[in-house]
């Protein structure tokens, strides 16, 4: 059967790094016959400069343009394989740059996956509630605030003028008051009214019968 048919191959199919190494090679082994073929054609060209025209400088000349030939061959053959390496490298760039471009859309897609559930574990309405109740708190606060910073029996419209005029003027009674009055003189208010109920005599009444 594996006459007719042939066996199967089991070996593993290259890679484009494996070919790529491959034809590598090939250019590596190409440089090498290319350096060998362009010292011998220096070789003859140095004995043709020394030669004479005849059957022997001759020769020589045909096996130079041979060897000339073999290495427009082998540059040839260079050429192409490094065009081929080239393309295989540019192949290997793109799949790689696929690779990379697949990796990113997966983790884009697992991104949005996991915000479709976060985001769906909130709810805007109860936010926007939270926030005009905060709102209203932070106005309830604040007419607090007011509240229980307001001044007590203090008009808010108070010309300061006004008060500076009424504070002279009682500075002005006060030493009015001072110069009508003697030393130990009782003043008028107290003279008239008498004293407090709470005071049986006056302090000098008091002396006065103590002393006699």
């Amino acid at each position: 059967m594996n006459r007719l048919f042939g066996a199967k191959n089991n070996a593993p199919k290259p890679t484009l790094n494996s070919a790529i190494s491959n034809v590598d090679t090939r250019i590596e082994s190409i440089d090498v016959k290319l350096a060998k073929l362009t010292a011998e054609l220096t070789t003859h060209q140095q004995r043709l400069a020394r030669m004479r025209d005849g059957p022997g400088k001759t020769a020589i000349k045909q096996k130079a343009i041979k060897i000339l030939q073999q290495r427009k061959m082998y540059e040839s053959q260079k050429d192409q394989l490094q065009q081929q390496s080239w393309n295989m490298e540019q192949a290997g760039m793109m799949q790689d740059n696929l690779k990379n471009t697949m990796a990113t859309v997966d983790a884009m897609k697992t991104t949005q996956k996991e915000l479709k559930k976060q985001y769906g574990k909130i709810d805007i309405d109860k936010i926007d509630r939270m926030q005009d109740e905060m709102a209203e708190l932070m106005e309830v606060g604040n007419d607090i605030q007011e509240s229980i910073s307001r001044s007590y029996d203090v008009p808010e419209d108070v010309d300061e003028a006004e008060l500076d005029a009424e504070l002279e003027a009682l500075g002005e009674e006060v030493e009015l008051g001072g110069e009508s009055l003697g030393v130990g003189e009782m003043p008028s208010y107290l003279a008239e009214s008498g004293p407090p109920p709470f005071i049986d005599e006056a302090p000098e009444q008091k002396q006065q019968q103590a002393a006699t």
